[in-house]
């Protein structure tokens, strides 16, 4: 089972699944081999039944693992067994008749425009590594990026001409984005000085570490997480809540929800749906708090 687990895992980044998609789906499949090299060791993959992937997501359930998690879990599984049927270890996929959990979808936290505001103005641009934070964050909010995508820029990816900027996103896929007057004006300060952080062995990428390596995706979060903390460190908010600042406040200010999801790059227009919703509760809350009958 490890061996075509492995095997999974190279045909996902083959497919051009994110790094963190490809290590949560490994997790979760070296989990459920655990759970059946306790419970029923010996069982080749193409011996698997549907029995047994039941009761180990009812042992899952049984330890507090919620509706959400298995929800994974099972993508993980299914994901797992097509390819196994893709490749004739099994001729059926037992995941398809498994009912994936309901569950609520969590509203997704936000940054005031105050807030950003604030956010935006923290970085001491007195220095390289504050000029270079600072863009960034101003890019990170003004193109709504996740932050690996923020990592992959390269610096012919930018037209600073034309203010726009190309960006690889899930999947492969690109996407051309314009960039504000305020982030180009930062990214253009950046630049002048970018040369600081290169040494022999940078590569073209746009932003660089001190040692003039490319930043991955963790890194992003802790640098840029300290800003975030000197203003919403109670509210447990982080790199990634820019972006949903960025689509809520576009949302908010008129935007129309299907070039939101062009510009961030949702494959289906039910991820970008969940900040409607996220307006309408702003806009009942005002309504509540304002009509002098909302109370009857």
């Amino acid at each position: 089972m490890r061996e075509w687990i492995k095997k999974h895992s190279e045909h996902l980044t083959l497919e051009g699944k994110s790094p963190l998609t490809v290590e949560g789906y490994a997790i979760d499949l070296i989990q459920f081999t655990e759970f059946m090299e306790i419970n029923f060791p010996g069982t080749p993959p193409d011996k698997i039944d549907v029995t047994q992937i039941r009761g180990f997501l009812r042992d899952l359930s049984t330890n507090g693992v919620g509706n959400r998690s298995l929800a994974r879990k099972i993508a993980s599984l299914s994901s797992w067994f097509a390819f196994l049927r893709l490749h004739k270890v099994r001729t059926d996929n037992p995941m398809l008749k498994i009912r994936r959990p309901k569950y609520e979808k969590k509203l997704p936290r936000f940054f005031t425009e105050e807030e950003m505001e604030l956010l935006l103005s923290i970085p001491d641009t007195s220095d390289k590594y504050g000029v270079r934070n600072k863009a960034m964050l101003e890019l990170l909010y003004s193109c709504g990026l996740r932050l690996m995508e923020l990592a992959n820029l390269k610096l012919s990816d930018l037209d600073s001409r034309r203010k726009l900027i190309k960006v690889l996103g899930k999947g492969n896929k690109e996407r051309m984005l314009p960039v504000g007057q305020k982030a180009m004006d930062s990214m253009n300060e950046y630049l002048k000085i970018r040369g600081e952080f290169v040494t022999d062995e940078s590569s073209n990428r746009i932003f660089l570490t001190s040692n003039g390596r490319d930043f991955d995706a963790p890194q992003l979060k802790v640098i840029l997480g300290r800003y975030i903390d000197l203003i919403a460190r109670s509210k447990g908010y982080s790199p990634h809540t820019i972006r949903h600042s960025f689509a809520t406040h576009m949302l908010n200010r008129g935007a129309d929800i299907r070039s939101i999801q062009e510009l961030m790059g949702h494959a289906q227009l039910s991820s970008t749906e969940i900040y409607t919703h996220l307006s309408l509760e702003d806009i009942k809350e005002a309504y509540e708090k304002g009509h002098p009958r909302s109370g009857e």
